[in-house]
């Protein structure tokens, strides 16, 4: 899923990971260059562990949106439809592909963006083991593009939310999500620049980054370097096109807290 001044994205990262190489701890080798001043090799520096943490928190959604042709009992009749010209398809479902990620595993919830779930008549929620699950909607927030899903599954993982907005420019970020419905995607780049709006009247101030994001991506995490969502992927500037040109957009963790508290009152 996209949206026109956006597709929904998401960021990426490089961070220090563990590897054995002759046999040192190669881990604390690079944290001891790191901190030394001295450069880092680039064999030495992978998302993997980070990715392993976290991704199994990530899930696919498809979504069914019915078709306005199905409303019109006339066209269920394939004679009908030749007559009015409308092709055998036009009255099927149209099917369409986000991400989202698990907030509470206890509970089940998921979170996504609202332009995802949109209006459609059946939500599926696809687990990194395989697992689908019929999503109910505990509750939406248009203004701020997020919505809040719940499944009935078990032996979940969460993602852990950021405390508190605490991101600076220059922060190396992770985007985890499902482009073009390709399946579970890793991109890696930096927080390019904090409190953007899409629009002047806008008064939610985004993180922009310069992560690969495609549609597809929208409603997936955007991780810091601890494991942490500092925010929900939701848009990329495309002028012309749905491509990715390195500017995309996400809701902060501070507003997702925000309607996560109002979503609570609903279940």
């Amino acid at each position: 899923m996209v949206l026109a001044v956006a597709a929904m994205l998401g960021a990426t990262a490089l961070v220090p990971a563990c590897q054995k190489a002759g046999g040192g701890d190669q881990s604390a080798n690079g944290a001891a260059l790191a901190a030394s001043g001295e450069p880092v090799p680039l064999d030495r520096l992978s998302v993997a562990p980070l990715v392993r943490r976290v991704s199994p928190a990530v899930v696919n959604i498809a979504v069914a949106h019915p078709s306005p042709y199905a409303q019109n009992p006339l066209l269920r009749d394939p004679f009908f439809r030749r007559f009015m010209g409308v092709p055998d398809n036009a009255v099927k479902p149209r099917l369409s592909a986000g991400s989202g990620v698990i907030i509470d595993a206890g509970r089940g919830l998921v979170l996504t963006n609202n332009h995802v779930v949109g209006e459609g008549s059946a939500i599926i929620v696809m687990l990194q083991d395989k697992r689908q699950f019929q999503a109910e909607v505990i509750g939406i927030s248009p203004g701020t593009d997020l919505a809040v899903l719940r499944i009935p599954a078990e032996r979940l993982t969460a993602a852990p939310l950021a405390a508190a907005d605490t991101s600076e420019v220059g922060d190396y970020v992770v985007a985890i999500g499902n482009p073009f419905g390709l399946g579970q995607t890793v991109t890696a780049g930096i927080v390019s620049a904090l409190g953007r709006g899409l629009t002047p009247e806008s008064g939610m101030g985004l993180i922009q980054t310069d992560a690969p994001i495609n549609p597809g991506n929208s409603g997936g995490p955007l991780i810091n370097m601890r494991g942490e969502v500092i925010g929900i992927n939701t848009a990329i500037l495309a002028p012309g096109s749905e491509g990715n040109i390195g500017i995309g957009f996400a809701v902060p963790a501070s507003v997702v807290r925000s309607v996560l508290r109002q979503a609570d009152r609903a279940i």
